[in-house]
């Protein structure tokens, strides 16, 4: 073979190869999301005029998202997963908090998981994300911090981010005149990406982190994860974590936390302490799941419980096993420290998207929630909170 037609061969099959990694780069990303973050399939709920006239008048707020982790533009509208700015605004969504995740282990389950393997490194690699986000999980919160600021910076005024009191109450006006506003609150699943240092709490809270989780789905330098090997409650640093956070306005979230560390979190919380996305054991007894003692004491602190739509929050795939489990919080603890955390785009199939947030205000109606209750349990709660625990300014 001719040396010149041997090197066209080489060229031609390194520029297959190199269209091959592109289109990777291109598809994967989008089938995994697709594959991860579903809508359950003929479950939706007619929803009245009486609702539809409800839920307009509400200020509707969502604890709990995971939208950052994916390779989605928020600014635009998909026909997959579960959270963007036009299916927001199409829900009547007044505030969603966007919640980054830093690293998963592979066995992901809800009973136990040991932290020595990652399921976002790979995903980190193939989203095409910064080299330092493959090996440093600071980065990773870091860089889904600065992911949210750029979406809030190109949306025109469309998604703004909330940091204060003072933010809060300026947007609630401008949101009276400009009712397609979203607001944006910036939290975090597990704080492994404080590698240890406490000096990275005020970081976190430079870049805009107004919601830490102490740990997820595994045991880390805080304490036991609900979810982890040990069980165990916080560490002398995650105690001193839980002080600086409360010091500075971070609200402290035990969504993820394991029974003695909500136990040791609530001795030490001087403020409202918020779970932002999970089930209660009296409808759906799972080890995600929180006990009667413990909304109680989280109620105690004037915090929010955010209920899941998701299978192993409550139970099913359907708007009322999560209205269902509203009601047993809200006849436990009061109607005023119940709210929403959806888990959307985190890795669940759910019964609508951020679009279908009437059908919630639909059942809850059939239920026999008065529309002042509907209001406090669809963002009423969610906004009390943030009035009152976020920094003043």
């Amino acid at each position: 073979m001719r040396k010149a037609t041997k090197k066209r061969l080489v060229l031609g099959v390194l520029g297959v190869l190199m269209l091959a990694v592109v289109l990777a780069f291109m598809i994967v990303p989008k089938r995994v999301d697709r594959s991860f973050n579903q809508l359950s399939p003929a479950t939706a709920v007619a929803v009245s005029m009486e609702a539809v006239q409800l839920h307009q008048s509400l200020f509707v707020a969502d604890l709990h998202a995971d939208v950052l982790l994916w390779k989605r533009d928020l600014l635009e509208r998909h026909d997959y997963g579960l959270v963007d700015l036009p299916r927001l605004q199409a829900g009547n969504m007044a505030l969603q908090v966007f919640s980054a995740v830093t690293k998963v282990p592979r066995t992901l389950n809800y009973d136990r998981n040991e932290g020595n393997s990652d399921l976002i490194t790979p995903l980190a690699f193939v989203q095409l994300w910064p080299m330092a986000t493959w090996t440093s999980l600071k980065a990773r919160a870091l860089y889904q911090a600065e992911k949210l600021h750029e979406f809030s910076r190109r949306s025109r005024g469309q998604l703004v981010l909330i940091k204060t009191q003072k933010d809060l109450a300026a947007f609630v006006e401008q949101r009276q005149q400009q009712p397609q506003l979203v607001a944006g609150v910036l939290a975090m699943e597990g704080m492994h990406p404080l590698e240890g240092k406490l000096e990275n709490v005020e970081e976190f809270f430079a870049a805009g982190y107004r919601m830490l989780a102490p740990t997820h789905f595994f045991d880390n330098e805080l304490g036991g994860s609900a979810h982890g090997v040990s069980k165990e409650g916080l560490t002398e640093f995650g105690a001193s974590v839980i002080k600086r956070m409360e010091a500075l306005g971070i609200i402290v979230d035990i969504a993820h936390a394991s029974p003695k560390m909500i136990d040791e979190v609530l001795r030490l919380a001087t403020r409202p302490i918020v779970a932002s996305h999970t089930g209660v054991k009296g409808t759906c007894d799972s080890p995600r799941n929180l006990s009667d003692e413990h909304l109680r004491k989280i109620a105690a602190t004037g915090g929010v419980v955010g209920l899941g739509l998701w299978e192993g929050a409550v139970c099913a795939e359907k708007v009322q096993a999560t209205v269902a489990a509203i009601r047993y919080a809200a006849n436990l603890i009061g109607v005023d420290h119940v709210g929403l955390g959806s888990d959307f785009d985190g890795a669940i199939r759910a019964p609508i998207d951020a679009s279908g947030m009437a059908q919630i205000t639909q059942a809850l109606l059939a239920s026999g929630f008065t529309a002042e209750e509907i209001y406090k349990i669809m963002g009423g709660n969610v906004f009390r909170l943030l009035s009152q625990a976020l920094p003043q300014e």
